[in-house]
């Protein structure tokens, strides 16, 4: 039996109002703010998520699946995802705080498969070195999404560091000499 319509609804009001609210106050940000502005009772957020742990997971889980669905898109590219990303927690705190946190499941994993995905073609190109892998990917875009979103990164300093990220993936130029 599917979940009743009031329900669904619920639901999803809750996470959107949720992820605004700890988007803006980061991870200790209460429920009872979310259920007030959302329009809910507790007892409603606690039914969908019975900790804060489980709404703060749930998060995430729509976070990732909207940034794979986003990055999967046929014209995205590795350093143009990873630009746009950081730029995104330099701007507002974001659940992008929660990744290291947290169990790899579905939602991380389909993330990274896309993220892979981003990495295979932009080494197909050319413009990333054989050598890297995903993992690596992974653990720099979250750790240069860690440093904008806790420095709150002017948009220089984004560009900066980025630089520096990218340059370190690109292959070597060609010295000519043998």
């Amino acid at each position: 039996m599917s979940p009743r319509a009031d329900a669904v609804r619920n639901r999803a009001k809750i996470l959107e109002v949720a992820a605004r609210v700890f988007a803006e106050q980061g991870a200790a940000a209460s429920t009872e703010q979310v259920a007030a502005e959302a329009g809910v009772a507790i007892g409603t957020i606690f039914r969908h998520f019975p900790t804060k742990a489980d709404l703060l997971a749930a998060i995430m889980k729509d976070t990732l699946a909207g940034l794979a669905e986003r990055i999967a898109a046929p014209d995205a590219t590795l350093f143009g995802v990873f630009t746009a990303l950081v730029a995104e927690a330099a701007a507002k705190r974001s659940v992008i705080d929660l990744l290291p946190g947290l169990e790899v499941d579905e939602s991380i994993a389909r993330f990274r498969e896309v993220v892979a995905g981003l990495l295979a073609r932009a080494q197909d190109r050319g413009e990333v070195r054989a050598e890297i892998g995903a993992d690596e990917v992974m653990a720099l875009l979250v750790a240069v999404c860690q440093g904008a979103l806790r420095g709150g990164w002017p948009p220089a300093l984004q560009r900066g560091t980025l630089s520096i990220v990218f340059d370190g993936l690109r292959p070597a130029p060609a010295t000519g000499v043998s």
